[in-house]
């Protein structure tokens, strides 16, 4: 499903336009700067929980040592973070079934 689907399947069970349905997703998923209000408490280190279906947060990825695939040369790779979504045990259950 894309950004469209969802947008129509949203208007159709909530009685809302469909341009009204793209708006409400792209106010919550939204990855530009200062946007998406998933992004930006993930971006000021907060996490987002929704009961039932999952959490969105943050992880550390620490420095570490790589090699370039195409020379073989050893490279360090800078310390990062990184979103990380866990589902809920819900959206686990369902899923798993």
């Amino acid at each position: 499903m894309n950004k469209k689907e969802m947008a129509a399947k949203l208007a159709k069970k909530t009685a809302i336009s469909q341009a009204k349905a793209a708006e409400v997703i792209n106010a919550l998923f939204d990855s530009r700067p200062g946007h998406g209000i998933i992004a930006v408490e993930l971006d000021a280190g907060r996490k987002v929980t929704i009961p039932g279906f999952g959490t969105f947060t943050t992880r550390k990825r620490k420095a570490r040592t790589g090699t370039n695939p195409s020379t073989g040369d050893k490279m360090e790779i800078p310390a990062r973070n990184y979103p990380h979504f866990k589902a809920g045990k819900t959206l686990r259950e369902r899923v798993s079934e």
